[in-house]
């Protein structure tokens, strides 16, 4: 953690898409407010000329841990950036204006007041190496156009249940390349159905695969299906939809793969590529994501208990006189807790003891999302352990150490 008094100069800044207030408070004691457009100019201005000010690092303070502004900051060697939460400012905020007052320059102040009050709890960014830093920034993004593609296929399975459903029976993936080119080929039924059946079936084996088995059953399916509607203003709309769509899902699908094989390659780089690689069901997919999250800073985490908190898989309690409850974490790198948990769900078929206890969760009366949620938990421990100490995870070397602790996991 970076020590709050070694800065000539603390900065708040409450920032915006046009413009950034600022308060700055010197050495001195003394605080001033200004306005830095935001642009790379105006910011590179500024900073210089408050660098040659005060002769010194300058700590300022704002409520992102990404994005232009916090990029735009860290370029600069003499800057280090303090994140503070929204939620946390907003509050303070109230605490002092509970009218719901609310100014630009008002809370470039509150966060500064933030920040030095509070140096324990406001930890400075520490900038992972480049390498770690680019992989976290795929992973994201990789998982965006995932979503974009998910998205398109909802639409095109809904648009093609108004006037064409016949494809949906016949193919199982919506968002294969071969189910794509069918719709971009023949967008209707009349189309597919004027077509000689050796086209088709020329159309249906050129990919080769598995898809192969079912091209006479297609064909068949083909021959005697039946238009759903014949309104030709049903069929030309959503014809037209269905191919839009079908264009983009290729086109994602295509964007995704050049992400897979950047993500591959980098994380091959890595020197902890084999340590996540050794744990169960830690895919080219995964793998990466969980490497990201964590980073290879080990300082970064001093427990299991700190990722668990950061990833959002340990509960919160709250008590208040005789009454005590247990909720889910709103506050989390919400991210990270999807990586965990999708990962979770992935060992209960792969690793002996964590399908024992997501059984042992399920017939406790937990629901599956719990019970991934909890094994989660487990895992974490697992995976600090190996992370801070640089250890392939060993399957057998951990079920023996269960059971010479004679674990209720494995005794039942």
């Amino acid at each position: 953690m970076t020590a709050i008094n070694q800065f000539a100069a603390h900065v708040g800044l409450d920032w915006a898409d046009k413009k950034h207030d600022v308060c700055i408070q010197y050495e001195s004691g003394e605080r001033r407010f200004q306005v830095i457009k935001h642009t790379p100019e105006a910011l590179d201005s500024w900073l210089k000329e408050l660098h040659k000010q005060v002769k010194g690092k300058i700590a300022v303070a704002l409520e992102l841990k990404k994005g232009p502004i916090v990029y735009a900051l860290q370029k600069y060697s003499f800057v280090t950036v303090f994140p503070v939460h929204a939620l946390s400012l907003a509050r303070y905020r109230q605490a002092f204006w509970p009218s719901g007052v609310k100014d630009d320059p008002l809370d470039a102040e509150l966060a500064l007041d933030l920040m030095l009050r509070y140096p324990k709890k406001i930890k400075a960014i520490e900038p992972s190496n480049s390498d770690i830093r680019l992989l976290q920034q795929l992973v994201e993004q990789r998982r965006l156009l995932v979503e974009d593609k998910r998205r398109f296929v909802n639409r095109i399975i809904n648009t093609l249940k108004q006037y064409y459903p016949q494809p949906l029976d016949w193919f199982s993936h919506r968002d294969s390349e071969l189910f794509c080119d069918l719709i971009i080929r023949w967008p209707t039924l009349q189309q597919l159905k004027r077509a000689r059946p050796h086209t088709v079936r020329l159309f249906l084996n050129a990919k080769g695969g598995t898809a192969v088995a079912h091209t006479e059953q297609r064909i068949e399916s083909i021959f005697n299906a039946v238009p759903l509607t014949t309104d030709a203003s049903v069929i030309e709309a959503n014809a037209l939809m269905a191919l839009a769509l079908a264009k983009q899902i290729k086109l994602v699908a295509e964007n995704i793969k050049a992400y897979d094989e950047r993500i591959e390659t980098l994380f091959d780089t890595l020197p902890d590529a084999s340590l996540f690689k050794s744990l169960p069901s830690m895919g080219p997919c995964m793998g990466p994501r969980m490497l990201a999250a964590l980073g290879d800073d080990r300082n970064r985490f001093n427990s299991a208990e700190e990722i668990q908190n950061y990833a959002g898989v340990a509960p919160v309690t709250e008590r208040s006189g005789q009454k005590s409850w247990v909720h889910w974490r709103w506050q989390c790198a919400k991210f990270v807790r999807q990586t965990f948990v999708e990962w979770a769900a992935k060992t209960v078929y792969s690793s002996y003891w964590a399908g024992l206890y997501y059984q042992q969760q399920r017939e406790k009366g937990k629901s599956h999302q719990s019970a991934v949620r909890a094994l989660a938990f487990k895992w974490i421990r697992i995976i600090y352990c190996c992370w801070k100490t640089k250890t392939r995870y060993d399957e057998a070397r951990y079920l023996k150490a269960l059971r010479e602790r004679q674990s209720p996991l494995l005794m039942a």
